[in-house]
Formats: C-alpha cells, sequence, structure tokens
C-alpha cells in the first residue's frame, strides 16, 4: 500500500473516531482488546470514561445547582478540547503502530507526516526494537500531557477562566477532583488529581494511575468491567452494579450534549522545547490498591450538602 494512502486511511479513521467523548473511548478500548501490548490504550479508555462522567456532571441535578450555565458549559468544552486533542494526536500512533504490526515492517517516516512529535518518534522505534511495553506507556503519558499544555492548558480562555476560577480552586483542595476504576468486584479504585495545571503532576498521576489499573490484584476485573459495559458517559455505567446511588441524577452524554466542533490551526512539536525528558522516567514507590468505594461516597454526600446549603441561601 502507498505511504499516501496509509496516512490518508489513518486520518479518516481518526476523524470518524474523534466525534465524542463516547466514540474516543470505544477506541481505544477496542483498540488494545486487539493489542494488549500497548497499555496506554486502556488507560486511555478509562480515562476518557471518566471524562464523559465528569461531563454529564455538569447537567445533573446538584451541580446545576452548584454551577451556573456559562461556566458550565465552559468547563464542558475544556473538558471536551482536551480529550479531543489528546485522541487526535495519539490515535493515529496506535493506527500506525496496528498496520506497522501486521505488515511486520515500520515505516517509520509515516509517524514524520502525521506531525508525531519526534519524542514519540523515537520511543516508538526504542519499542519497536526492544519491546518495552512499561516505557511505551510512559512515553504515551508524557506526550499527551505535553501535547495538550498549550492548546488547552496554557490557553487564555481557558487559563482565566477555568483554571484560576474560584470554583478550581475549591474543588481541588477539597479533593472532589478524581479519576476512578470500577470493577465488577463491586469495589472502586483511583486517585484525586493534584496540581493539575503542572505538566509534571499531570504525568506523575498519569504514572499513578496506570501502575494502578495494571497492579496484579484488580486488573482483571477493572478489565471486565470494559468489556460488559457500553459507555454512556452515565455513571449508571458503573453504579448499576453497586448497591447504592448517589441520588443524583446523570444523565447519558448523548442525550445531554450536541456534537462539539475542533479544529488545530497550527500543530507545534513539543519536544523541540522540552528537551530534558528522562526524569520523567525515574521509578515510582510502588502503588498498592486500595478500595475507594466509602471514599467516593463520602465526597458525594459532601456535594449533596454543598447543593443544598447553596438551594438554601
Amino acid at each position: 500500500m502507498k505511504q499516501s494512502k496509509i496516512i490518508n486511511e489513518i486520518k479518516r479513521k481518526t476523524e470518524n473516531g474523534n466525534i465524542d467523548n463516547i466514540s474516543r473511548t470505544v477506541m481505544y478500548e477496542d483498540f488494545y482488546k486487539k493489542n494488549p501490548e500497548i497499555k496506554w490504550a486502556l488507560l486511555a479508555g478509562l480515562v476518557s470514561r471518566n471524562a464523559g462522567w465528569n461531563m454529564t456532571d455538569l447537567k445533573s441535578k446538584w451541580f446545576q445547582q452548584l454551577i451556573t450555565g456559562p461556566f458550565s458549559d465552559l468547563l464542558f468544552q475544556t473538558f471536551e478540547r482536551a480529550n479531543w486533542t489528546i485522541f487526535a494526536d495519539a490515535y493515529p500512533q496506535l493506527l500506525w503502530y496496528e498496520f506497522s504490526k501486521k505488515q511486520k515492517h515500520a515505516d517509520f517516516s509515516i509517524l514524520k507526516q502525521l506531525e508525531v512529535s519526534e519524542f514519540m518518534q523515537k520511543e516508538w522505534k526504542w519499542f519497536w526494537d526492544f519491546g518495552d511495553e512499561e516505557r511505551l506507556c510512559t512515553s504515551l503519558i508524557i506526550n499527551e500531557q505535553f501535547t495538550i499544555e498549550e492548546p488547552v492548558m496554557k490557553h487564555p480562555l481557558y487559563r482565566k477562566k477555568v483554571f484560576s476560577s474560584l470554583f478550581y480552586f475549591l474543588e481541588e483542595h477539597a479533593h472532589m477532583s478524581y479519576v476512578i476504576f470500577p470493577s465488577m468486584e463491586k469495589k472502586i479504585y483511583g486517585l484525586y488529581v493534584r496540581n493539575f495545571k503542572k505538566v509534571k503532576s499531570r504525568i506523575w498521576l498519569g504514572r499513578q494511575l496506570q501502575s494502578l489499573l495494571f497492579h496484579p490484584e484488580i486488573h482483571d476485573s477493572i478489565f471486565q468491567f470494559c468489556l460488559a459495559t457500553v459507555p454512556t458517559g452515565s455513571r449508571n455505567d458503573y453504579e448499576q452494579y453497586f448497591m447504592w446511588s448517589t441520588g443524583n441524577t446523570s444523565p447519558k452524554l448523548r442525550e445531554t450534549y450536541p456534537i462539539f466542533a475542533h479544529h488545530w490551526k497550527e500543530k507545534i512539536d513539543w519536544s523541540q522545547s522540552v528537551k530534558k525528558t528522562e526524569c520523567y522516567f525515574l521509578n515510582l514507590r510502588k502503588i498498592r490498591p486500595v478500595d475507594r468505594t466509602k471514599w467516593l461516597q463520602k465526597k458525594w454526600i459532601e456535594i449533596y450538602l454543598m447543593q443544598k446549603v447553596k438551594g438554601s441561601l
């Protein structure tokens, strides 16, 4: 197959998969099922599920009491833009790898044509030669976080209206922002987000989540959740397996939001200006799986009380 045809096919599949949060989640997880050596794909799928739950939370009964309409819409745009950007950059790399694996030959010049960062071009070569699954997963985490740094985290609108807002400050310091991994054993695992504005912190979080997700004690149960549960964006995706519910509404994403159009005027290779990356590969302390179900219930009680207090003012 001609190089131009391969590139066009990758771009077509990426565009078709980058429609909304649901399509991205499905594409990531389907890719992992066929290519389990690419651990980042499953991590991306579960983080995408969390993004969907966060998006629909904004239209839930409790959060509509807590957040104004315009700010709620801006938060949705922030979630959507970050996840769209990551998929637009990462999914072509996954498709290139899948095609290369089938052909048993890797044409690395295609990555350059797809505007993949030089950092990831080198990391894919390393993976192709040595098959280091852990390093590749870490590389993709590093790449995704630097990829969203300029167009999302430092974008004037999001930086001023979202990441400098009082709501964001209170949410982060009250540990209301978290990423969870539901399991078929009716337990929830996860971590809360700290210092999300700092790329170093986001990379640390991604690596910790990857370590947690693939911990041998819980991985199979979390993966079975993914296999058994079609993503809808509603928290009912996981609450249906538990003996409790928050009592809050949780609508389905495609019944809540229209398709949101994006564009990328100019894609800049972040690795041209960030040369020291080996520090992000340093070994982390081993993480131990902890059942966070009661902790999550407590957080939802706090949100319930917050919206009741605000509603009485």
